[in-house]
């Protein structure tokens, strides 16, 4: 009972202080400039490299030795151009459709649909390849990079104002120009795709593939699980980095740029009321610290409560993450120094994951206040948590781990296990029913630390 106790407490002493909760836990390193995780409705990860190719990661963090795709000859690659985005056909299990973003050796964007290879799930077949849609861009920044389906079918493509500074032409608030938009197109119908009836420009002056505009470049968008809101993370000018969010349903949105940076003035001239247009839920100030804001994920997985809900997102300048409620009330975590994170990952059970481009790391997100230590010199790293047959119990800094024991939520001991002077231990699980736990560790000093398990 004492466990149970303690548990309690410190849960409850924890969902007072989000900005305390927020850990990162290496998951697989070796990426060069990872740029978008994915999943595609199954256990994998599949992360996009700037460069060209895309690599299966597996759950156990291993990668594929062979890429999923590689299409380095086709690409662009420097600055902001390279291999940007990925998504998964909602239908893929059945017909084996995917769809990349990126810019090609003219520096235009291109929307192409692959198809998986018939016979080996992790290759895709090269010769498939299908553009539906070539963008000219002006200029080699604000390209902009994602692509996602919506609740509704459709296929999402965030458009950059087509770079330089400023939007000299003005092209986000034109309506006869995709650069600076969200675009949304039926890839189920049409040659090379179908207009959806309901998007605001058709059948009036304006390019029918638009669904919002006024963006500058939005850095990562996506749609909550839950409710299927659209939250967009659009890179400010030189002042302020904005976060948007609304009903997947609402067509027609003006999100302001260029006429206003964030909820400021920038350049009004020809350019409708403040009033008129859709403004950010939250502003980020440059003098925080903040340069490029990286858009991530409302979270909707099961293994951390804490987090459910919330709206999850970084910085290039400044590494650490924030979240947000709905109504824009924002915490960060502390600074996780030495990254420059460019992308979130959502895997298929709603877990978090985010990589840093500059050292090619994709980091777990983690709660950690499931950890119920109180004492820092025994800390030590479990994982993976949820698990299914085996945990590993890692070394702390100071000691090594003596004896782990495994209790029910009654407070039943159903496991104890010695362990080796070494820096990894592995404990066996796979008897134990699919629940909650208390892992407890003991140090070479004698102390105990104890922490939640997730059998699943």
């Amino acid at each position: 009972m004492k466990i149970i106790a303690l548990l309690s407490f410190t849960l409850y002493s924890f969902s007072f202080s989000y900005s305390q909760t927020i850990g990162l836990q290496s998951f697989a390193s070796g990426f060069t400039s990872p740029l978008e995780i994915v999943n595609a409705g199954d256990s994998r990860l599949f992360v996009v490299e700037q460069g060209g190719i895309i690599k299966i990661l597996n759950t156990d963090g291993t990668v594929n030795s062979s890429p999923f795709l590689n299409i380095s000859t086709l690409i662009a690659n420097s600055g902001e151009q390279g291999l940007l985005g990925l998504a998964f056909h909602p239908n893929y299990v059945s017909n084996g459709f995917f769809y990349i973003n990126y810019t090609n050796l003219a520096g235009n964007t291109v929307i192409a649909r692959y198809t998986v290879s018939s016979g080996n799930p992790n290759i895709a077949n090269t010769s498939s390849a299908n553009i539906l849609l070539t963008i000219a861009q002006p200029y080699t920044n604000h390209n902009g990079g994602s692509l996602k389906f919506g609740p509704d079918g459709y296929l999402y493509i965030g458009m950059g104002d087509g770079g330089s500074g400023g939007d000299p032409q003005n092209r986000a608030q034109n309506t006869n120009e995709l650069l600076g938009k969200m675009l949304r197109i039926d890839v189920n119908s049409g040659t090379p795709y179908g207009i959806p009836a309901d998007n605001p420009y058709v059948g009036i002056a304006g390019a029918d593939e638009i669904w919002a505009i006024g963006l500058r470049n939005p850095w990562k968008f996506s749609f909550d699980k839950t409710l299927g809101n659209l939250w967009i993370a659009d890179v400010g000018q030189g002042a302020i980095e904005e976060i948007n969010t609304a009903p997947a349903t609402q067509a027609g949105l003006n999100y302001g740029w260029r006429c206003y940076e964030g909820d400021t003035p920038y350049n009004t001239t020809g350019c409708p009321s403040q009033a008129s247009t859709k403004s950010p839920l939250k502003t980020i100030n440059h003098s925080t610290g903040a340069c490029s804001i990286t858009g991530g994920y409302v979270y909707n997985g099961t293994v951390y409560p804490n987090f459910k809900g919330l709206y999850f997102f970084t910085d290039y300048c400044k590494p650490l993450i924030g979240m947000m409620t709905s109504g824009g009330t924002l915490t960060y975590s502390q600074e996780f120094t030495g990254n420059n994170f460019a992308t979130f990952g959502e895997d298929v059970n709603g877990e978090l994951y985010v990589a840093a481009i500059n050292n090619g790391t994709v980091f777990k997100i983690i709660d950690t206040s499931l950890g119920i230590n109180t004492f820092d010199k025994t800390q030590f790293i479990i994982y993976p948590n949820p698990a299914n047959s085996e945990i590993i119990v890692q070394k702390s800094s100071k000691n090594y781990p003596t004896e782990v024991t495994l209790f029910d939520l009654e407070g039943k001991m159903l496991l104890k296990k010695k362990m080796e002077n070494k820096d990894i231990n592995i404990v066996k699980i796979d008897n134990f029913s699919k629940g909650f736990y208390i892992v407890t560790v003991k140090n070479e000093e004698g102390h105990m630390s104890s922490y939640r398990l997730i059998i699943e």
